[in-house]
């Protein structure tokens, strides 16, 4: 199995004989699916990309996708999702090729039923090439449908089966493309919100720019790594300063330790995010549905995303935004953020084919 992270749960209601359930997230960075075999649950985690070469006995074309393809072809792998979605043909063609050899390596039959966490964004274009990728999939013909990606995240936080879809709440998705927030009563979604200004893409480039500011401009570290840095070291608990070394172009290596680089690029993320969701999202959400604002804000608010992931941010996200509003506020998030759109969007495949 390529690329993957495989977690068993003892689950009451999966699927014991029919269409097999699939729980998507098709995202920027990774792509996750979920799906039961054998009365137990599998989760596949990949980078969103993939490389093509040519078999050297054959002539024909090779497809490479995640890890494997960033590994051993970082010069010529394609990431299609970089904005979220896929913007022309060309990239929704790659996005169907590379969607289309995960389910191949998992071997993931036609007769299923998929269920898509979709990102919330104002782009029609992209939103219509996403369907055309989710169309012409190898899988789903049992069932194919789509729910916004901040309710599916919501869905394991609440804990289990699917309660979340009874709820009045408040989803927050901290993604790397974009920051989205939506109310949801009893799983209608009311009054989306989307900022690009706010988003885990622009962490990491910030914090390339700090760590070549700290190093005093002897280090230099693309996205990649310095991506590497927020998910491996980000820590508002327990940050502690790290040491990494670089290869000098003239030889040697150089060795060098990274304090501030780290923490603060996300503790200006928080802030930002806090923003964002107080002074905007929350006061339009008021302006437009007061009581389901209301009942929300007394209610959980979940967080959703890869940025949720970072260790300690729920709860500095919890006492920044209870200041900004002057109230109490509680925020919650699923076990693994990151993992959490694709459990959720299972779950409900397995409520629809039941």
């Amino acid at each position: 199995m390529a690329d993957s992270e495989d977690a068993s749960f003892d689950e009451a209601g999966a699927a014991e004989s029919g269409p097999t359930p699939v729980g998507v997230k098709l995202g920027s960075t990774r792509t996750v699916l979920q799906y039961v075999r054998d009365d137990e649950v599998e989760t596949i985690r990949t980078l969103t990309c993939l490389a093509t070469y040519e078999d050297a006995l054959t002539g024909e074309e090779r497809v490479l996708f995640g890890e494997q393809a960033a590994q051993e072809y970082p010069d010529e792998v394609q990431y299609m999702l970089r904005s979220g979605l896929p913007e022309d043909e060309d990239r929704a063609e790659l996005a169907s090729k590379f969607f289309a050899e995960v389910v191949a390596s998992e071997g993931l039959d036609a007769d299923s039923a998929v269920v898509y966490a979709i990102p919330t964004i104002d782009n029609e274009p992209g939103l219509a090439n996403l369907n055309s990728v989710i169309e012409e999939s190898p899988v789903g013909d049992a069932l194919v449908r789509s729910f916004p990606e901040s309710l599916c995240g919501a869905i394991p936080a609440f804990g289990e089966d699917l309660r979340a879809i009874d709820e009045v709440f408040v989803a927050v998705n901290m993604g790397s493309t974009n920051l989205e927030a939506s109310a949801y009563r009893h799983g209608e979604q009311l009054s989306p919100f989307v900022s690009g200004a706010v988003t885990g893409n622009e962490v990491d480039r910030r914090i390339a720019n700090a760590v070549e500011e700290e190093t005093q401009g002897r280090v230099n570290v693309d996205l990649t790594t310095a991506r590497e840095y927020k998910e491996e070291h980000g820590d508002f608990e327990e940050f502690e300063p790290f040491t990494d070394v670089i290869q000098q172009p003239g030889g040697g290596a150089h060795e060098f330790t990274i304090e501030r680089s780290v923490m603060e690029p996300l503790d200006d993320y928080v802030d930002n995010a806090v923003d964002e969701v107080a002074n905007n999202f929350l006061a339009q959400l008021a302006n437009d549905h007061m009581k389901p604002y209301q009942l929300a804000l007394s209610k959980p608010i979940v967080l959703t995303g890869g940025m949720a992931c970072i260790p300690g941010i729920v709860d500095v996200f919890e006492k920044r935004l209870s200041a900004e509003l002057d109230r109490d506020v509680e925020c919650i998030s699923a076990d693994r953020p990151d993992l959490a759109p694709a459990e959720g969007a299972r779950r409900i495949a397995e409520r629809l084919i039941e």
